[in-house]
């Protein structure tokens, strides 16, 4: 996704450069563009960095795990922009990311959401792949829906995984392909068959969409057949679908189901 977001801010006549935080970017997407690798905790250097290529804009890519503070041993400046989060540090993900946004704002940079620069990006609204969500699945989308809300609204996470109106999994701190890999087990021990049950995916009410919007990519739809979900639904323009041709591949190759849907509406093609 960085090196798709990197080639169209080229194609619309932006010049690229890329901070690479060490141990989360990958070398090899990132590589053709100018770039530097930068440790989270050395703010002086990146913003250095940023300064010294002429940087205006900014777009936030890519999960990144929470350092402790022994393993993100801030430099003073580091030190310095903590303090400026305050408690928004050990808050959920998106009131850390907002404060962190805040802090970028008054640093003189514009941060833009990833779907600001790559406009196909966010998943559309209907039905993509070739096999479609029955009752009892749209019934599991909604019960989906108001449970991925409730736990956007206390920060938590952004998915959840239905099936017969029973809550399987929610999505926490370990994020959703770890959340897919334990409920295979979790449906075989409540002897529920398969393929049935739906992952989804929801943005957090009140969420800055500048970052960490929820994504699904080719990996995922994977994941979810191994756990022998029947589909997936994601917020239709509020969803990163990476890849989005060989998400729609995958899902059709696997049996599942891939929709986009509002908040307002849950009927299928609606």
């Amino acid at each position: 996704m960085p090196g798709r977001v990197a080639a169209a801010a080229a194609a619309a006549g932006r010049e690229v450069f890329i901070v690479g935080l060490e141990g989360f970017a990958d070398r090899g997407v990132i590589a053709p563009w100018p770039h530097v690798f930068l440790r989270m905790g050395a703010v002086r250097c990146i913003f250095g960095a940023l300064r010294q290529h002429r940087c205006q804009d900014l777009v936030l890519i890519g999960p990144v795990r929470r350092p402790s503070f022994l393993d993100l041993r801030p430099d003073a400046d580091g030190a310095k922009m903590l303090a400026r989060i305050g408690r928004s540090a050990f808050a959920g993900d998106d009131g850390l990311l907002s404060a962190v946004i805040r802090v970028l704002s008054e640093e003189g940079f514009r941060v833009l959401g990833m779907h600001e620069i790559l406009n196909e990006a966010l998943g559309p609204r209907g039905l993509l792949s070739r096999a479609g969500p029955d009752a009892n699945a749209m019934a599991d989308i909604n019960r989906g829906i108001a449970v991925a809300r409730a736990l956007g609204a206390v920060d938590v996470g952004q998915g959840c995984v239905v099936r017969a109106g029973v809550v399987i999994a929610v999505e926490a701190v370990e994020g959703t392909d770890a959340m897919l890999a334990r409920c295979g087990a979790l449906l075989d021990a409540m002897g529920m068959a398969k393929p049935a049950g739906v992952l989804v995916k929801a943005v957090k009410p009140g969420q800055d969409r500048r970052a960490d919007l929820p994504t699904i990519g080719p990996e995922t739809i994977r994941h979810a057949a191994e756990a022998g979900l029947a589909g997936i639904a994601y917020d239709a323009g509020g969803t990163i679908l990476a890849e989005r041709e060989a998400c729609v591949t995958r899902a059709d190759e696997l049996g599942l189901f891939l929709l986009g849907f509002e908040p307002e509406t849950t009927e299928q093609g609606s």
